[in-house]
């Protein structure tokens, strides 16, 4: 049996459509204490996602509300 390596180089296009198709979260949560004393809190959500992505799953999540109130 032959092994066929296959070349898995992708374009930056490619990546870019992939995850505008799919769409991408980063939610990230941070918060820096001294002694029970909170110094510093950081709270982040980043969503990248094509328009038609962010639509279909936002109203499941409840943010289209938010959104039509802005």
């Amino acid at each position: 049996m032959a092994i066929e390596k296959m070349n898995a180089s992708s374009s930056l296009a490619e990546v870019v459509d992939r995850i505008l198709d799919k769409g991408i979260v980063v939610d990230a949560w941070v918060r820096v204490s001294l002694v029970g004393i909170e110094l510093l809190s950081i709270e982040a959500r980043i969503v990248v996602a094509g328009v038609d992505t962010y639509l279909k799953y936002a109203e499941a999540v409840g943010l289209t509300a938010d959104a039509a109130a802005a």
